[in-house]
């Protein structure tokens, strides 16, 4: 009783660790799947800005353009900018307010003609207009021309057009050369990589568009963009347990934390998360990377492409599932310690302590001493048990007084009706004895049934042949011998009878001579069969044994295990063997999990068989290496077969062919395939065309072999 409430407090606790798993796996992987849908859309707002101010910038400089009068081209140029004398135009320096009004440089050797003057005017006024409040969410906002000329607000450098070198080229600079035509042919808004600022050696991301008249590049319009405060959020804030990275669809990590291990293994697993993220399906957010054990969820951050990326440990999810399980498992230990507690005083007091009065009155009794104190006041089996045998051992006690009395005949009644007494108790104890070996009996032949009917049938064709052994002739022939025992070379050679006990000898000497042999052969199989019994025991207990996570397997010899498991069925199926099992080195692996694995497969093939004619039921075993690293198992039938649809469920929980089957075993064993690095695959052509089910497991070879 206390082995079946531990079973049941082991079954609850893992009854509760995977429903606490399942239930906060799906909560985690909801708030990881709107954590980074909300944070995509919050950290690309200002990409977004940023193309939607361009949209505007561009209508509004090309506008300006044609619009701005001639007559005040000329005027306005020389009253806001002057010609120095290193051969650049640049603002007047008594007029320049760089919180309101843009800076502007032409670098030396330039020729400023008429359109070059409306140009630079026409994008003066827009980023004058604009610039100021496009400043609250970017760094500048400027218009650079083709000839090295630009006109950028940036309130942050105030005096830098006015102070850089003569011959300085800006369109060297990331914003510009991204815009032109080989770099942007579809000339639409661009982004840039991230880069170190030159001016202020920050972080920082361009995002650029062409303008073109009559298609001419003129002018690229830009603004830049620090990203401090973006890789401090990606990096600072995430969820609990979780971690966020930044990166372009290059491979270009633009912001990570700093992760566990050596620095390879660090780049390692960054490179495996990128590679996941850039090989997952377009309408898919949320995916698994197996070999780390995390779960992913990524967004598009629009504009520049990038991606935002939040990891989230499986163990940050399996950890209260686990404190939850232990909680149930010890509040589960503390009521079994309870249990079994309580069981022991209830039988203590209910059974063993009246039990050990029974047996006590019973010694007395059988000593001759009828007078037993009992406890004839309970209510139950034991009370009416206690009168019964009060009531008995006063009536042989006045039986006895009576019979003392008599004579001398009657005290062996009496001693007859005690040893009837001691009989019947030693019956009780036998049969008590012999229901407990039952009991146990019960469980043996659990386990080795099915090679126990095939022992019991041999035995029965056996008996049958003992019993239909004539031997009643040889009694009868030694019958009539005896008869004629005086006159036997008469009666053998003259008599009619005589004449045919000879012959009937030899015939019945050969008859017995059959039956024997065909007896010790029924006899060899009983043998036979009962030497399997032991084999099935044998494996039984090897794999009894506490299971260890990777040991030296010889994986022929796990196939041939699995064979024996399976093989009282495949006698009963009529399933004919075949194996092709390469030579392999030990490797080291999980013994028990690919044992289940072969013995579903090959137990779910024999039924598989059923189908199919018995001189034609083949089951073919397979087995050998891919290349170094790999080995493939494969089980093959010809039985029924698997209509096309099915292939892809085959392995769901919960799904079977079969009325008594439940859905369990390929299931599991395709969880155990992948639980051990490796994958359990099924193909068939068809109904009627047999099935193959494929094994491949990383081959570990034994370093001490």
């Amino acid at each position: 009783m206390g082995v079946r409430i531990a079973v049941i407090v082991a079954l609850t606790t893992l009854f509760s660790y995977v429903h606490m798993y399942k239930t906060l796996r799906t909560e985690a992987l909801e708030q990881l799947k709107q954590h980074v849908s909300e944070r995509g859309h919050r950290e690309q707002a200002i990409f977004v800005l940023g193309e939607d101010n361009h949209a505007l910038l561009k209508t509004t400089l090309e506008e300006r353009i044609q619009n701005l009068p001639p007559e005040e081209v000329s005027a306005r140029f020389d009253r806001l900018f002057v010609q120095r004398p290193d051969g650049t135009i640049r603002n007047r320096a008594e007029g320049l307010d760089s919180t309101k009004v843009p800076c502007v440089f032409v670098p030396q050797g330039v020729n400023v003609d008429t359109n070059l003057r409306r140009t630079i005017l026409a994008s003066y006024d827009v980023v004058s207009w604009y610039g100021p409040a496009f400043h609250v969410r970017f760094t500048n906002t400027g218009v650079t021309l083709p000839n090295g000329s630009f006109i950028l607000y940036w309130p942050g450098n105030s005096t830098w057009c006015l102070e850089i070198e003569p011959d300085f080229r800006i369109t060297d600079f990331t914003h510009y050369t991204i815009s032109l035509p080989e770099n942007d042919p579809e000339r639409k808004t661009i982004w840039s990589g991230v880069y170190q600022d030159p001016v202020s050696n920050k972080p920082m991301a361009s995002v650029s568009t062409p303008l073109e008249q009559e298609g001419r590049h003129i002018a690229t319009l830009s603004h830049d963009v620090l990203l401090e405060e973006l890789m401090a959020r990606t990096i600072n804030d995430h969820l609990p347990g979780a971690y966020n990275l930044l990166f372009r669809d290059d491979g270009q990590l633009i912001a990570h934390p700093e992760l566990t291990g050596t620095p390879e293994q660090q780049k390692a697993h960054l490179r495996d998360i990128i590679e996941r993220v850039k090989n997952h399906p377009p309408d898919t957010t949320e995916l698994e990377l197996p070999q780390h054990n995390e779960y992913l969820a990524t967004a598009r951050i629009q504009g520049p492409g990038w991606n935002f990326v939040t990891v989230l440990p499986e163990a940050t999810v399996a950890w209260p599932a686990i404190r939850a399980a232990s909680t149930v498992l010890i509040l589960g230990i503390l009521s079994l310690c309870l249990e079994l507690a309580i069981l022991y005083w209830v039988l203590q007091q209910q059974l063993t302590r009246p039990l050990l009065a029974f047996t006590r009155a019973s010694d007395r009794v059988a000593a001759g001493e009828f007078h037993v104190e009992l406890d004839t006041s309970r209510g139950d089996e034991l009370g009416q048990l206690a009168r019964s045998f009060r009531l008995m051992a006063d009536q042989v006690q006045r039986r006895e007084e009576e019979l003392r009395h008599a004579n001398e005949s009657l005290e062996q009644r009496v001693e007859e009706r005690t040893r009837e007494l001691k009989d019947i108790h030693t019956q009780l104890v036998q049969t008590a004895r012999r229901a407990g070996m039952a009991e146990i009996a019960t469980n043996v032949l659990h386990n080795v049934g099915n090679v126990l009917n095939s022992v019991y049938t041999s035995a029965q064709l056996a008996k049958e042949r003992v019993v239909d052994l004539r031997l009643q002739h040889v009694s009868r022939i030694a019958q009539l011998l005896q008869e004629h025992q005086s006159d036997v070379g008469t009666f053998l050679t003259q008599d009619t009878r005589g004449r045919n006990v000879m012959p009937l000898l030899d015939k019945l000497g050969q008859n017995l001579l059959e039956e024997q042999q065909e007896i010790v052969s029924l006899l060899n199989d009983v043998g036979r069969y009962t030497e399997h019994v032991g084999d099935i025991v044998k494996v039984q207990q090897n794999y009894a044994r506490i299971p260890r996570l990777h040991e030296s397997v010889q994986l022929a010899e796990l196939v041939e295990d699995a064979l024996r498991i399976n093989s009282a069925g495949i006698s009963r199926h009529q399933v004919k063997v075949l194996r092709d099992l390469a030579a392999l080195p030990p490797m080291l692996t999980d013994k028990h999990k690919v044992l289940m694995i072969l013995v579903n497969l090959i137990s779910n093939a024999k039924y598989a068989l059923d189908a199919v004619p018995p001189a034609e039921r083949t089951l073919t075993l397979k087995m050998e290496p891919i290349d170094s690293d790999r080995v493939r198992l494969q089980v093959h039938d010809n039985g029924m077969g698997i209509v096309p649809e099915m292939l892809t469920r085959i392995f769901q929980f919960g799904f079977t062919t079969r009325e008594e089957g439940h859905g369990f075993g390929l299931h599991s064993s395709a969880i155990a395939a992948q639980e051990l690095g490796g994958t359990l695959t099924v193909h068939s052509n068809g109904p009627g065309h047999g099935a193959t089910f494929t094994l491949e497991l990383p081959y570990v070879p034994n370093p001490q072999v």
